[in-house]
């Protein structure tokens, strides 16, 4: 199990300090569990992601990859009222990666993203259930500094970034457009290997 576990890490993290001709493997796994107990009501809410991505470097400073993306939410609700909300996202895209080498130990890299995303979400009630299915777009840029430990093994720190999301409802749901700049709101690291 651990060395599933190793590997399963090895595999999620992104990678800066890559050379010309190498394949690229990276992303990211995330899991939360959240459990509030207010005076009349409880409510507990679980999440997981997992955000894998392959790229070619293709120069000493650039890479291109493919990039893709799913995450899924369960809420429930207990109190007054039982509720139960689940939503599932899914994104599929594209990466451009620009790294530029600072020393032999430090690394500093920009991502690019952009591609389709599809989100799905179910309200369960004492009434009954609603679903909704919403199609779009997102473009996101991720900044993030590399530190290499050993033979191409390494840290990478992230601490947010800017970004663009759109989803468009079916049967007449709404049209959601967000953007976001949360720079120094989000935390991000992982181990790296280039192969």
């Amino acid at each position: 199990m651990k060395k599933m576990l190793l590997i399963l890490a090895l595999a999620m993290v992104s990678f800066a300090n890559a050379q010309k001709g190498t394949i690229l493997v990276g992303g990211n796994i995330g899991y939360t569990s959240t459990n509030r107990d207010f005076q009349t009501e409880k409510d507990k809410n679980n999440q997981f992601d997992f955000s894998p991505r392959i790229g070619y470097q293709f120069n000493d400073n650039w890479t291109v990859g493919g990039e893709f993306a799913v995450a899924s939410s369960k809420t429930e609700y207990e109190g007054m009222t039982e509720t139960e909300s689940k939503l599932t996202n899914f994104k599929a895209g594209a990466f451009l990666r620009y790294s530029v080498p600072l020393s032999e130990t430090f690394s500093v890299f920009a991502d690019l993203g952009a591609g389709f995303q599809n989100e799905k979400s179910t309200l369960e009630t004492a009434t009954g259930r609603s679903k909704s299915k919403g199609d779009g777009m997102y473009v996101g840029l991720t900044p993030a500094l590399f530190i290499n430990m050993k033979k191409g093994f390494g840290l990478n720190f992230s601490i947010g970034g800017l970004g663009y999301e759109a989803l468009n409802y079916e049967n007449n749901g709404p049209d959601v457009n967000r953007f976001y700049f949360n720079f120094g709101k989000t935390v991000n690291i992982g181990i790296s290997k280039n192969f």
